[in-house]
């Protein structure tokens, strides 16, 4: 893999943990020769990811709105900002310029970012690893409700590894590099849907 969209938060949380796993995945990525592109921001958990990476000497491509860059949250310190017309066009370009996806915490947005990569992936716009670190259990319930939805059959049996999660950067790298692609719905046959 080399480079990663990251999605996640652009709120600071109270408890500082959040801001400093940012920094560190950043750092760490950078480390391993892998770039950043994510949302392009200067605030919260985007920021952190942002500084760790640029810290440790790596390559950051940030991709943000223009009424974001408006509204000065833009981060112009990246190796590269793009300035998109609006959030389709942003998770298109995260697509087009990554080898695959981690979600760190975050709310609506990261969840909007994590649910179309996974959409994508099952339909077959994309083939690449869509990973989800669950650091102090803050993902539980949601992979909780990942699981019931392939249970109760909403998500068909081909596409129930689609997430990959794990509770460390490490391990969650490890799992996305050994991912092997599953059956898109593009390429399916109907008595298959």
């Amino acid at each position: 893999m080399k480079r990663l969209a990251i999605y996640c938060g652009s709120a600071s949380p109270a408890d500082p943990r959040y801001v400093e796993l940012a920094h560190d995945v950043g750092a760490t990525l950078a480390q391993r020769g892998i770039g950043v592109v994510y949302g392009g921001g200067k605030l919260g958990l985007m920021g952190a990811v942002a500084k760790g990476a640029m810290d440790a000497g790596g390559e950051v491509i940030g991709i943000i709105p223009e009424a974001l860059v408006r509204a000065e949250v833009a981060n112009h310190d990246c190796d590269e900002l793009i300035s998109v017309s609006g959030m389709h066009e942003r998770k298109q370009k995260f697509t087009d310029l990554s080898d695959g996806f981690i979600t760190l915490p975050g709310g609506v947005g990261t969840m909007d970012e994590l649910w179309e990569a996974m959409s994508w992936a099952q339909l077959g716009y994309h083939s690449d690893p869509v990973g989800l670190l669950n650091a102090f259990g803050f993902y539980d319930d949601l992979i909780a409700f990942n699981r019931k939805m392939g249970e109760v059959g909403f998500v068909r049996p081909a596409h129930q590894n689609i997430l990959i999660a794990a509770d460390t950067l490490p391990d969650l790298l490890e799992k996305m590099e050994s991912y092997v692609p599953h059956t898109p719905i593009f390429r399916m046959k109907s008595e298959d849907l």
